[in-house]
This record gives structure tokens, sequence and C-alpha cells, in this order.
């Protein structure tokens, strides 16, 4: 009995230690896999002249791989790949939409939480966007209250295909409804994105969030998504995956530690709608053992159909 206590730390250690561990190889496989693909898109020998026109053999005839607005970034990033990993901007500026949201999270013990999110996206000038998001939370009871108001920033760095993996600097800022429901709370992000393969399209965020009061919680995130065309506009799907560390002020040194991992589909009634589907399972105790979102969004000025497909190599030059 005296050694069982030092066994099941060195198995607790060894579930929380798989979350960092496994992303961490899933990340250097995608990096590796990117590296290929742009060995194989090499330009040719300068034995000759190359002459770049307006087609390539990176283009294919995808729609969704048609330049989006003026930033050049394809037409799939206008309607969100991901439930929980977002890539670039979405709208041009004087474009906007809006997503209807309902996440789910079962705990290990049984309960369940949800939220109903209702999200307003506004582009705007110098690769931009604006959302304006309306939380109401449900507790283990299915009792709801209107929990939060949060704005949402986000500004990509470069155009499209100028900078590797487009990143894309992301701020939010909660505000508590009348302080009833805990602090306000602030959250920083990094977006990345890209395409692997004119179908095959990914995203990887890194973000903190903490509260301004009450316990202090401070988490740290990173979420990651692959989503492939099966039919062009119409159905995508993949795999996303949320790797968290969160703890509360006095226990920084024991976060709960969290990784789940699960299929994604994208259908796309219209040009102008899109429906999400993801569920993620979890592999470690903490955090919730199941988590699923559901997302509708209709999208206002689309203008993609006003542009050409340009390859991203062909850009700058």
């Amino acid at each position: 009995m005296l050694r069982s206590a030092p066994l099941e730390n060195t198995a607790l250690n060894q579930r929380t230690m798989f979350c960092p561990i496994s992303f961490a190889i899933f990340f250097s496989l995608t990096l590796a896999a990117m590296g290929s693909v742009s060995a194989r898109r090499a330009a040719p020998t300068l034995s000759e002249p190359v002459i770049v026109t307006g087609e390539s053999v990176l283009t294919s005839d995808l729609g969704e791989q048609r330049t989006a607005d003026d930033s050049g970034r394809p037409e799939w990033t206008s309607h969100r790949r991901f439930g929980n990993t977002r890539v670039y901007i979405q709208k041009a500026p004087g474009e906007f939409g809006v997503e209807q949201w309902w996440r789910m999270k079962r705990n290990h013990d049984g309960t369940t939480a949800n939220r109903l999110q209702e999200e307003i996206e506004i582009g705007l000038p110098w690769r931009m966007q604006l959302d304006i998001y309306g939380n109401i939370e449900g507790d283990e009871h299915r009792d709801f209250h209107y929990d939060n108001t949060a704005l949402e920033l986000r500004w990509a760095m470069a155009d499209w295909g100028r900078i590797p993996l487009n990143p894309t600097l992301y701020g939010e800022y909660k505000l508590k409804e009348s302080g009833k429901y805990g602090p306000d709370v602030w959250e920083v992000k990094l977006l990345l994105g890209t395409d692997i393969t004119p179908k095959l399209h990914w995203g990887f965020n890194f973000s903190r969030e903490a509260d301004l009061g009450g316990e202090k919680d401070v988490e740290w995130e990173l979420t990651q998504g692959f989503s492939y065309s099966v039919i062009d506009e119409v159905l995508g799907v993949g795999v996303e995956m949320e790797c968290g560390d969160e703890s509360v002020a006095g226990e920084r040194g024991h976060p709960e530690r969290r990784f789940l991992i699960g299929p994604t589909i994208q259908i796309r009634p219209t040009k102008n709608t899109h429906l999400d589907l993801v569920a993620m399972w979890s592999t470690t105790q903490d955090g919730p053992g199941f988590q699923s979102f559901v997302i509708f969004g209709y999208d206002f000025g689309h203008g993609s159909g006003e542009h050409h497909y340009e390859p991203t190599v062909t850009r700058g030059n």
C-alpha cells in the first residue's frame, strides 16, 4: 500500500503529459507535410524562361480556391471551417455575416453544460474583422442565463501567401453580465492557416485567456484542424483537436490538462450558408469527456464571384 500513491501519481503524470507530447508530434508532422508539399511546388530550373499566367498546376478549377477579396485569401476562408480553430479573416471590408452556435460539453461525472451563441461578423479595412458575440450559458440543470457580450478583433499581418502560414493576431474581451456570473475575461490568440493541397486546408491557434478577478483563472490552449473538400463548395470532412492547460491563483503548479480530438463536417447548402458539425472525445481525466459544436452561418454581401483565383506562389512577383 505504501507504494500505491507514487504509482498512481506516475500514471496521472503520463496521462497529463500525453496532451502536449501528442500535440507537439502532430504539429511537427504537419509542418513536415507542408514542407514536402512546398518542395513539390518548387519552381522549375532556370535553364529556360518561366512565363507565369493566371492558371497553374496549383489552381485546378476549385471554387473554394477562388480569391475572395483584395487580401488574396481563398474563398474557403469566408466560411468558418472548424469549430474552435480560426483561420485568417472571413470578411472583406463592408461584408458581414451572422452565426448561431450550440456548444455542448459532457463532463466525466455525467453532467452537461450548454452554450448558445449569437455572432455578428463585420469586415473592416486593412485586413481586419470585428466580431460581436452574445453568449447564453446553460448549467447541468438546464437553467439558462445571459452570461456575457464579447468583442473580438482580428488583424491579418499581410496579404494571403505573403508570410508563411498567414499569421493573424486576435484579441477578445468578454463583458460579463452585470458582474453576476464572474469577472470580465480577456483573451489573445495567434491564428495560423494555409492550404496543404488545393483541397486540404489546415488551421492552428495558440491562445491565452485570463479572468480579471475572482480566482484569476488562466487558460492556455492549442487547437488544430484539418479539412478536406470532398465536394467543392458543398462538403468538407476533417479532424480537429484541442489541448488546454487551466489553473487558478495559488495552484499554478497543478493545472488541469485536457486533450480532445474528433471528426468535423462542413456542409454548404448554398454559397452563402454553412453548417459545421464537430464532435471531440477526451483522452485525459481533466476537462470534459465529450465536446460538440453545431454552427450555422449566413453571409451577406459575399463577393467571391467577382474575383478569380491567383496562385499563392505568384503573388507579389
